[in-house]
């Protein structure tokens, strides 16, 4: 269902900082198109989610969509959407409808997607600048090319088709790198929810159970709560199955004596909200499994107290890699010194990601993490800095798999600490901690 009209000063405030933008770089036309729908298999297709970029602009969530910005003397908005159909909405839901979007969007103008060809190429003549998400290949690149050969007949008389043409992504890139308060509201509501699937699960969990009955726990607290769908595929990965990063919550056995690594966290009102932990199925740690479990949360500490406003972006990851190979050293799981491990790189071996990524209205967000205004072609651009707005996740990690030169008593332990922050005015703040990160406090909260 379409967000009511009350809902729409924050998309309005977004287009006009666009159509700023576009009329500082001599006016033009943008044209954005929302997602298509995706085949599952035969007659099924996979649950609609629209574009980001489209309805960070819009607000708009149907399918079959496009969004018309022209930034010049008088700018325009103009949304194109599928018209009612009686016949059709009966099988797949109402539809906003052209004769009701302008208003209840606060658009210059609505038009429905059959009048596309026709419209679309006399807007495009005498504009300055095309931009468009051409990162999304035939998408956007078949119609737009379409639009312009039929425009091309305009050029006898005099008109002009677009001078240039410039992909639009990194614009919005820039601009949903900082959150609004209305994001960062969604996105508290969001992490309250996540927050409260994982404790859910830890109460829940019992040697014996499998992975997708873990999974089923997470998803029903997010429905529960209102969140719309999964923000990822949940990894919900028993023993030896954390330490493959990417492992789908599946068939295992949760066993007594092994931790359950859960990466899961719902999206709601299209923002997404990222969260892991790593517990014992039985509800208390192991000695060496405490021991590389305080480990990851002394390296998510270190990042945290690391991120602020005018530090690089990587400043987190530098501060959490420390903590992590000294850690190793420690434990025997790697001989030398702590900088020549970094140096080497040879802690890859048991931490082989980065310590955090933007966050938003995808998981992976949007955004450049270096600086934007160093030459493009330098592969030793700085990092971008950090300002308040921004969010970012911090999940270090360590993964030990059996082998000869590793203790034992590590074999087959995958652990990560995941939590959003939320860069401040004066560091940041961790949006996320309601579900427990202490060892101590997680047994606490299993035992209930």
């Amino acid at each position: 269902m379409s967000l009511p009209a009350t809902d729409i000063a924050p998309f309005r405030e977004r287009r006009r900082r666009l159509l700023a933008h576009m009329r500082a770089q001599g006016g033009g036309i943008a044209v954005l198109p929302t997602a298509p729908h995706a085949v599952r298999n035969r007659d099924a297709e996979y649950p609609y989610r629209h574009d980001s970029d489209f309805y960070y602009l819009s607000g708009f969530i149907e399918p079959e969509a496009w969004l018309v910005l022209i930034a010049g003397a008088d700018d325009h908005a103009l949304l194109f959407c599928q018209p009612r159909d009686p016949k059709m909405e009966t099988w797949t839901g109402l539809r906003v409808g052209p004769e009701a979007a302008a208003e209840r969007f606060d658009l210059d103008e609505a038009y429905s997607t059959e009048e596309l060809d026709d419209i679309l190429p006399e807007l495009l003549l005498d504009q300055p600048t095309l931009y468009a998400p051409f990162d999304r290949g035939e998408i956007v690149d078949g119609p737009v090319q379409a639009w312009l050969q039929a425009a091309r007949g305009q050029t006898r008389q005099g008109r002009r088709l677009p001078r240039r043409v410039q992909d639009i992504s990194p614009i919005l890139a820039e601009m949903r790198l900082v959150k609004d308060a209305v994001e960062i509201a969604t996105m508290r509501r969001a992490a309250r929810i996540s927050a409260g699937a994982h404790a859910r699960a830890m109460r829940a969990v019992r040697p014996g159970m499998r992975e997708y009955e873990l999974e089923a726990e997470l998803l029903y607290e997010f429905r529960r709560h209102g969140a719309q769908a999964p923000a990822y595929t949940s990894i919900v990965a028993g023993g030896a199955n954390a330490c493959i990063l990417h492992y789908p919550a599946g068939e295992a056995e949760l066993r007594d004596g092994d931790l359950v690594l859960i990466d899961a966290a719902c999206e709601l009102d299209s923002y997404a909200s990222d969260i892991t932990r790593t517990f014992p199925v039985n509800g208390r740690y192991s000695g060496p499994q405490r021991a590389l479990y305080d480990l990851t949360v002394a390296a998510q500490q270190a990042a945290a107290d690391a991120i602020r406003p005018g530090r690089p972006f990587n400043a987190g990851h530098q501060a959490a890699l420390r903590v992590l190979a000294q850690g190793m050293l420690d434990e025997k799981l790697l001989k030398g010194t702590l900088d020549g491990v970094l140096e080497s790189g040879a802690y890859s071996r048991f931490y082989m990601h980065q310590t955090g990524h933007w966050l938003g209205l995808d998981v992976h967000d949007v955004g450049d993490y270096r600086d934007p205004a160093a030459p493009y072609a330098d592969d030793a651009r700085p990092w971008r800095a950090l300002a308040p707005g921004m969010m970012l996740t911090i999940e270090p990690g360590i993964y030990v798999t059996a082998a000869d030169d590793v203790p034992s008593q590590f074999w087959n332990i995958g652990i990560r600490t995941e939590d959003d922050a939320l860069v401040t005015e004066t560091g940041c703040e961790l949006i996320t901690r309601g579900v427990p990160v202490d060892a101590r406090e997680i047994e606490a909260l299993m035992r209930e």
